[in-house]
């Protein structure tokens, strides 16, 4: 990098030494650092010399070896909670990042966390490494939430669980797998999906396509379209499939649809890889929210599940979850297992411990597990208390006879609202009311309260916006 440097000629001794007293050190010109340097500057392409009168200047400008680094779009999710905090309308609603927030809009912390936070300081837990594949009795407890702890997986020892950097790095250590020992193997997305899943596989060099998902005549799911691109993509693909509470669009398939899609699967040899990103916070059932897994283990299936912590049990900044591979054998488990520590080796080396230890105390402690399940049958009330809402406020103020009826058919802390890109922008420059451009919103981040609000935006930017 070059130094900028000034350098004076032909000046008398009082100007050269004002002209010193006033540079002394360094000073800023444009955006480069300038030293005063009283030398002769000859045959240095990188300096320009300007001649002031009697007093000669030699400028060299620094030049970043980043210079040819673009500047990065901003992200299309966090990216939209940025753009709220520096909105000061005091109407502003923030219905972009899936967090949940209490009826006043503010974080909630779960009394069970706070409880097993203080049962690891009353047993002074150190903090030393981790082994890479995490906590034992997290990767135990989470397993066994996930599965059932009586499920012949877990009981034939076929699971190979390794603690992830919640959902978005256990998603992340699954696609080095695939890419490492499954060359050339595509993933199949459903279309829309969550933001992050198309960047994770790119990362990961590992191929994919869509297949069919939201119907938006019906805002309703395309499940004939589902099952035809899943029919129709190679035989070995990999399918990944939201678990509960489908992210974009709180569109899940049915029970009966459930069995259909695993028949498919099984018939063109393909793995199923699952997103379980809201166990219990769905439904408010743990165990009804993992039946589609349960579904696909039952049958035999070898599959992939990734998990997350960060909704139903609101850890959302301690990056808690794991990866869960189901195989045919204890011994392939094993060596599958041994592999996904060698990818996250060099790659973070090992997963904290803070979150982990959360999730262990709660998942392993009777008490706690049902204080915990106590407290998610609330958090997924409250949204459905909103959804409800939404509904009842959209259906009374619309005079067009437009059927909002979708809303309610949806699960989860998410409504896709059928709002196009340009309406979506209504919502934010008119209404304040920040969302994803896909017209996602979450429930979550919603009070009963706001709720009429909501509603004459939503109405005025379907209605007004093209």
């Amino acid at each position: 990098m070059a130094s900028t440097m000034i350098s004076l000629a032909s000046a008398t001794p009082s100007a050269s030494l004002s002209v010193q007293e006033t540079l002394k050190g360094k000073m800023r010109l444009g955006s480069g650092s300038v030293s005063t340097l009283f030398s002769k500057e000859k045959g240095n392409p990188s300096i320009k010399k300007k001649s002031f009168g009697r007093i000669s200047m030699t400028v060299a400008v620094n030049v970043s070896r980043f210079e040819g680094i673009a500047m990065a779009p901003p992200d299309p999710i966090l990216g939209v909670s940025e753009a709220f905090r520096a909105d000061i309308d005091v109407k502003k609603l923030n219905l972009g990042v899936g967090a949940y927030r209490t009826e006043e809009l503010q974080p909630y912390v779960l009394d069970v966390v706070k409880k097993a936070e203080n049962l690891m300081l009353e047993r002074e837990e150190n903090k030393e490494y981790l082994a890479i594949e995490g906590l034992a009795a997290f990767n135990k407890v989470t397993a066994e939430l996930l599965f059932g702890a009586d499920n012949q997986v877990i009981e034939q020892q076929r699971v190979a669980t390794v603690q992830g950097l919640s959902g978005t790095g256990s998603l992340r250590l699954a696609a080095a797998l695939i890419e490492r020992y499954f060359p050339g193997a595509q993933v199949l997305i459903s279309s829309p999906t969550w933001g992050n899943h198309k960047n994770i596989f790119n990362d990961a060099r590992v191929p994919w396509s869509e297949y069919r998902y939201y119907d938006p005549k019906t805002v309703g799911l395309d499940f004939e379209g589902m099952i035809s691109d899943i029919k129709a993509a190679p035989e070995g693909s990999f399918v990944l499939l939201h678990g509960c509470a489908h992210n974009p669009t709180g569109i899940d398939p049915t029970p009966e649809q459930w069995e259909k899609i695993a028949d498919v699967i099984q018939e063109k040899n393909h793995i199923p890889f699952f997103d379980v990103a809201y166990q219990g916070f769905a439904s408010g059932s743990l165990d009804a929210d993992a039946s589609s897994v349960r579904l696909f283990a039952a049958r035999g299936m070898e599959l992939l599940v990734a998990q997350s912590y960060s909704k139903n049990l609101g850890l959302y900044a301690e990056r808690i979850g794991a990866i869960n591979v189901v195989c045919s054998s204890a011994d392939a488990a094993a060596r599958v297992k041994s592999q996904l520590k060698r990818i996250a080796r060099p790659m973070y080396s090992n997963p904290p411990v803070h979150g982990a230890r959360i999730v262990a105390n709660v998942v392993g402690d009777p008490a706690l597990f049902n204080e915990w399940k106590a407290e998610m049958e609330m958090m997924a009330g409250r949204i459905k208390n909103v959804r409800q809402k939404l509904f009842d406020s959209l259906s009374a103020k619309d005079k067009s006879g437009k059927d909002w009826s979708f809303i309610l058919k949806q699960i989860g802390m998410f409504s896709f609202t059928g709002l196009n890109k340009a309406q979506s922008d209504n919502m934010t420059n008119k209404w304040h009311v920040y969302m994803t451009k896909d017209g996602r919103i979450s429930l979550a981040g919603l009070s009963v309260a706001k709720c009429e609000y909501l509603a004459d935006a939503i109405i005025d930017s379907y209605h007004n916006v093209s």
